[in-house]
C-alpha cells in the first residue's frame, strides 16, 4: 500500500502518514474500497490507495521498520468504541486464509478484545487451515510476549474440547486460590493476597493491575521457597482471569458438532462459541449444510436447497440461561463489538454467530462488507442480542438490533452466484424458491419482533429456564 500524508485539521503543520505492511497486504481492495477518507480535489483519491508493491518495498522500508519499533498504546486508557479497539495490536496476522474472507475479521477482533488472555479450541475447518498451518501459526504474541493459546480438535468433539479446557482452567484457578489463602499470613505483604482474590477483573484496568499484583507474588513466592509457595508458583498465572472461545464453522455448529455444541451450553459452563457463519463448508469444497439457505445451490443441493435454513439462534434461546447473538460486522461493527464484550462479560454460556462471507458465495469479495449489509437490511440476516442478565432486572432479554427490512431478499439473493446459477439453470423453480426465501425472512423477522417487543411477565413466563434442584 502507498503511505498517505494526512494533515490534521487542529494543526495544519502536523502530518501522520497510514503506513501498512506490504507483506500483510493479499490485494483484496477492501481496506481501500470501504476507506472513508476521500480527497476533496480528486474523487478517486482516498488515504488508502492500491500500489505496486516492489517500489513501495525499497522506499518505505526505512518508515516501516521505525514503526515496528513504536510502543503499543496503554489498553487502560483506551476508549471503548471500535475506532478506539483498532489501536490494540491483533495477535494474529499472516493467516495464509482466502483474500477478503469473511471469517477472519471476527478472529482479529477477538484477539484485539481479549487475546493476551485467551483460550481457542478450534474445530476443524476453514478457521483451523489458516489457524495452525503448521509449522507455522498466525497467532502471535503482544510486546509482553503473551498471546492466544490455540489447539485443534475434530469436527464432532470440539465443543467437548474446549468444555475440557474451561474444566482445566477452572480447576487450576481454584487451586491458585486456594494456595494463595494458605499462604496469606507468611507473605511479607498481607494485604497482596486479599488484593488479588477480591480484584473483580472487570475492565482493562483491574486485570492490568491483577497482572502488576501478581509480579509482586511471584517475586515473594520465589524468597519463600516453601512447597507450597512452589506450587503456587506454578499456578499463580490463573489468578489473572482466563477467556475460552470454542471457534469453529457452521458444517460443524450446526451439523457434525451439533449435539456437542448443545450438550456444552446446557451445562452453563462459562465458554464462548464463536460460529463462522458462512451458510456452507467452505473448507470441504462448499456442500450444503443446515446453514445453507433455501435457494442456495451447493454440493449435494444441485438443484437448490429446498429446506430452510436451520434457527440455531433461536435453539439456544430456548435455554433461557445462554447468552446469545447473530451479528454481522459489515452491516453493524459496534453491534459486534458489544455482542462480543457483552458475551464475555456474561457468567454462562455464549453463543455469537456471526455472517461471514466466502468465496464460495460466487461474488468479488472486496465488496463483502457491503453485501453483509445487504443481508441485514433485506431481512435476510437478522441482528439480534439476547442477554439472560436482563431478566433479573426485569426487562426483556431480547434485543433485535436491526430495524424492519427495507428492501427485497430477492434482490440481495441475485447478486450471489449461489442463488443466479438456479436462475439460469432452472429460472421457474428459482423462483419459487425465491418467494420462499421472502416468507422465512418475514417469518423470522416476526416472529424476533414480536419476542422483542413482548411484555417482561410474558418473557419471563416464556424465556426463564426452571430452577435447578
Amino acid at each position: 500500500f502507498k503511505s498517505t500524508p494526512y494533515k490534521s485539521k487542529d494543526n495544519p503543520a502536523t502530518h501522520f502518514t497510514i503506513q501498512i505492511a506490504p507483506e500483510d497486504c493479499t490485494g483484496c481492495t477492501l481496506c481501500t474500497t470501504v476507506c472513508p477518507a476521500k480527497s476533496k480535489t480528486d474523487p478517486n483519491h482516498k488515504a488508502l490507495d492500491m500500489a505496486p508493491q516492489p517500489p513501495i518495498r525499497i522506499a518505505e522500508s526505512t518508515n516501516f521498520e521505525y514503526f515496528l519499533t513504536l510502543p503499543d498504546p496503554d489498553r487502560t486508557r483506551l476508549g471503548t468504541t471500535m475506532k478506539d479497539i483498532q489501536f490494540n495490536p491483533p495477535l494474529i496476522e499472516f493467516s495464509g486464509a482466502c483474500t477478503a474472507c469473511g471469517e477472519t475479521p471476527y478472529i482479529k477482533l477477538l484477539t484485539q478484545l481479549f487475546g493476551d488472555r485467551l483460550y481457542i479450541a478450534n474445530a476443524t475447518g476453514c478457521s483451523s487451515i489458516y489457524g495452525g498451518n503448521l509449522p507455522t501459526t498466525p497467532y502471535t504474541t503482544n510486546a509482553q510476549g503473551r498471546g492466544p493459546a490455540w489447539a485443534n480438535s475434530l469436527f464432532e468433539d470440539n465443543a467437548e474440547f474446549g468444555y475440557g479446557i474451561r474444566i482445566a482452567v477452572d480447576d487450576r484457578t481454584t487451586e491458585a486460590r486456594n494456595l494463595l489463602q494458605a499462604l496469606k499470613d507468611q507473605l511479607p505483604q498481607p494485604n497482596l493476597a486479599t488484593t488479588l482474590l477480591d480484584n473483580p477483573q472487570k475492565t482493562e484496568a483491574q486485570i492490568a493491575q491483577q497482572r502488576q499484583d501478581l509480579t509482586t507474588l511471584q517475586n515473594q513466592l520465589q524468597q519463600l521457597a516453601t512447597p507450597t509457595a512452589t506450587r503456587l508458583l506454578e499456578h499463580a498465572q490463573y489468578l489473572v482471569k482466563k477467556t475460552v472461545w470454542i471457534i469453529g464453522g457452521d458444517g460443524w455448529a450446526y451439523d457434525i458438532g451439533y449435539g456437542g455444541l448443545d450438550h456444552v451450553l446446557a451445562t452453563g459452563a462459562n465458554v464462548k462459541i464463536l460460529v463462522l457463519d458462512t451458510e456452507v463448508y467452505s473448507n470441504t469444497g462448499g456442500q450444503a449444510s443446515k446453514s445453507t439457505p433455501t435457494g442456495a445451490i451447493a454440493k449435494f443441493a444441485a438443484g437448490g436447497k429446498r429446506a430452510p435454513k436451520k434457527d440455531l439462534a433461536g435453539i439456544a434461546m430456548q435455554y433461557g440461561n445462554v447468552y446469545v447473538a447473530r451479528v454481522a460486522l459489515g452491516a453493524r461493527d459496534a453491534q459486534t463489538l458489544t455482542a462480543l464484550r457483552e458475551a464475555e462479560a456474561y457468567d454462562g454460556p455464549a453463543l455469537i454467530i456471526a455472517y461471514s462471507h466466502c468465496i464460495a458465495h460466487g461474488f468479488d469479495l472486496n465488496a463483502g462488507l457491503a453485501h453483509q449489509e445487504q443481508a441485514v437490511k433485506s431481512g435476510y440476516w437478522p441482528l439480534l442480542r439476547y442477554n439472560p442478565e436482563l431478566t433479573t432486572q426485569g426487562k426483556n432479554p431480547l434485543k433485535l438490533d436491526s430495524g424492519k427490512p427495507t428492501t427485497d431478499v430477492g434482490d440481495f439473493m441475485s447478486t450471489e452466484t449461489r442463488f443466479k446459477s438456479l436462475e439460469r439453470t432452472n429460472p421457474t423453480l428459482a423462483e419459487a424458491l425465491k418467494n420462499a426465501a421472502r416468507q422465512q425472512a418475514q417469518a423470522i423477522y416476526q416472529k424476533y419482533d414480536y419476542l422483542s417487543k413482548a411484555s417482561t411477565a410474558e418473557t419471563l413466563q416464556q424465556q426463564t429456564p426452571p430452577p435447578a434442584v
